[in-house]
């Protein structure tokens, strides 16, 4: 069995089907796949990261960014060619997102990456690059902290889950959540726990491929 975040809620499930209205997607790396699950609540998201992997815009691109404990980041079109140490994190496809803001950052979720609030008050999101949250476990002391500073409320099932399995609370409400890992989670972990420079670029190259199932 595995847990479904499915936006908002939890479900528990006896596995994914591909006849169950949702799309379903694998990132391919050399540390195994992960296979994700896209939200029907994020429309915008979901279809443009499926006509991005379609036309194979995410093959070859880089991890560029780790952080343990954190989360993992690609999807900058310049990464593709990089020489080792050069500064990424700032291509895309020509154009952004609007914002579909509203599931948590529990572990494993999918979300779109985004320039900082000083440039892009509206929050919109980059047009490719993603992150997958790694996170940490919170206690309640630390969710509450959370509500207090940002104005939420989580749900019973949410604040077990964070407690449970974690993730990066800190980012709720400011950034697009549009997918979750449904196999292959510990692939996370061991991309996250690679040695980076100075800039959290790993080491040593690590690409994707991403295909729609």
């Amino acid at each position: 069995m595995k847990y479904l975040f499915i936006g908002l809620a939890l479900v528990l499930t006896f596995g994914a089907c591909q006849s169950d209205g949702y799309t379903y997607a694998v990132i391919e790396t050399e540390y195994g796949n992960m296979k994700v699950m896209l939200y029907n609540s994020t429309p915008q998201h979901r279809d443009n990261f499926i006509k991005l992997a379609k036309e194979g815009f995410y093959d070859s691109l880089l991890f560029h960014r780790v952080v343990a404990d954190f989360m993992i980041q690609g999807g900058d079109p310049d990464s593709r060619y990089s020489p080792t140490g050069q500064p990424l994190g700032m291509g895309g496809p020509g154009y952004t997102l609007a914002p579909e803001i509203g599931a948590p950052h529990l572990k494993g979720t999918l979300a779109a990456a985004r320039l900082s609030d000083d440039v892009n008050p509206g929050k919109e999101s980059s047009g490719s690059q993603f992150y997958i949250v790694e996170g940490q476990v919170f206690d309640d002391a630390m969710l509450d902290q959370i509500e207090h500073q940002k104005g939420i409320k989580y749900n019973p099932q949410q604040r077990a889950l964070y407690k449970e399995i974690g993730g990066t609370p800190f980012l709720d409400n400011d950034y697009t959540v549009f997918g979750e890992v449904v196999k292959g989670i510990e692939v996370i972990e061991k991309i996250a726990s690679q040695p980076t420079d100075p800039r959290n670029r790993p080491m040593q190259d690590i690409r994707m491929k991403i295909r729609i199932l």
